[in-house]
């Protein structure tokens, strides 16, 4: 499965040609674009790749600082540069040629046009001689076809992927590690194709994915990591890995970029994300830790050979092209499918909650409370004589009670 192609970019180490060129620093450039210094420097290293708007703004520097670079080029291009001094010739036409005027500038002479060589041509076969004895016209050849984007992606694994499976060896020590994380980065390569078929180092682009995937730290939380792989059989082999492993990752990844694969300072100090200086300083100081331990490793030749001798000894081998192929597409699918179940199950709760949610406040009733004293309440019965007389009395006398009493003089 591949995605629409996107705003075409020019390679991590041209944008970083464009922004030196134009006297501008990390910072100032992601001023300029928006976002943070931190990743101008993973643009410029390949490791990540702008999208959306940021992509379009980048783009668009860019593509503003590459026209401003040409037009100084061709302003440099038309500066005049001082004349060589007049020869003088004694005879022929042009010294009987009037002079020419102080400050007027001589009309430029007309180049020789080429003259076109003759072809030889060939004498033509006699008559008699047969006709099966003459030499065959040869035919013109078809031009060759362009090839798919999965012809070109599996050219482009069969080429690169032994290699990096043995590079990433040196930077983990663990086999399959090693090679997961040379199909992850496959993988996300076929996912991105167009990116990735129109950058100009394109085993550049998914040996940095490897790399990243392999020393990322959550490697340490799988359960495949606590338990540890055999060595090298080779004594002088186990301990230089082990030396490597020692180091940080960060100037593991230098030394190995560097003294391994055969980078310059310059890319390699892109690829890690990291000034030149500061790539400079990382791999001194791997240099002088493996020195320490191998006094035999100084010499860079030498820590090039063992390199890659370490990396050769190794039986390390690569899927098939198509099985990784397929396996980048099955996992795009069960990424796709488990956003779509996402996306139903949170539109099917959001319904159900607007369906079953009350409409108006209901004010919670307030929790009873037990009183105590009050006589418990008797289902009424048949009165008894001394009640029906008390009743018959109280319905015989006056019910506005007694008579007022008002004062009197005695």
């Amino acid at each position: 499965m591949t995605r629409g192609p996107a705003t075409p970019l020019p390679s991590p180490k041209a944008r970083r040609r464009l922004r030196e060129a134009a006297s501008l620093t990390q910072t100032q450039l992601a001023e300029r674009v928006g976002v943070a210094p931190g990743t101008v420097r993973a643009w410029e290293s390949g490791r990540t790749t702008p999208r959306g708007r940021k992509r379009e703004a980048y783009a668009r520097l860019l593509k503003t600082l590459a026209e401003e670079e040409e037009s100084a080029a061709r302003q440099a291009a038309r500066t005049p540069q001082p004349a060589p001094p007049p020869k003088t010739e004694p005879t022929g036409d042009r010294a009987s040629a009037p002079e020419a005027c102080p400050g007027a500038e001589a009309e430029p002479e007309p180049e020789p046009e080429p003259v076109a060589m003759p072809m030889p041509m060939r004498e033509p076969a006699p008559a008699s001689q047969a006709r099966s004895t003459r030499e065959p016209v040869p035919e013109p050849r078809p031009a060759p076809a362009p090839l798919t984007p999965a012809q070109a992606f599996d050219a482009l694994y069969e080429f690169s992927a032994p290699a990096l499976v043995r590079q990433t060896f040196l930077l983990t020590g663990r086999r399959e590690q090693a090679r997961e994380s040379v199909e992850r980065a496959f993988q996300t390569a076929w996912e991105r194709w167009p990116e990735v078929a129109r950058d100009r180092d394109p085993v550049g682009w998914v040996r940095a994915t490897a790399y990243e995937y392999a020393l990322s730290p959550w490697q340490r939380f799988r359960p495949r990591h606590r338990h540890p792989e055999p060595p090298p059989a080779d004594p002088g082999d186990r301990t230089l890995l082990n030396t490597l492993l020692r180091l940080p990752p960060r100037h593991r990844r230098t030394l190995v970029l560097y003294d391994g694969v055969g980078l310059d300072l310059p890319e390699t100090a892109a690829e890690t994300e990291a000034s030149t200086p500061a790539a400079a300083h990382r791999l001194l100081r791997a240099r002088e830790a493996v020195a320490g331990r191998l006094p035999a490793l100084a010499d860079p030749q030498v820590l090039h050979r063992r390199l890659a001798e370490l990396a050769s000894n190794e039986r390390l081998g690569a899927a098939r092209p198509p099985t990784v192929r397929r396996g980048g597409e099955r996992r795009a699918r069960f990424r796709t499918r488990a956003a779509i179940a996402f996306t139903v199950a949170l539109i099917g709760t959001t319904a159900l909650t607007v369906r079953t949610a009350p409409t108006h406040y209901e004010p919670p009733v307030s929790p009873g409370q037990a009183v105590r004293g009050v006589p418990p309440r008797v289902a009424p019965g048949s009165l008894s004589d001394e009640e029906l007389e008390l009743r018959q009395k109280l319905r015989d006398q006056m019910q506005d009670g007694p008579e007022r009493l008002s004062p009197q003089l005695e």
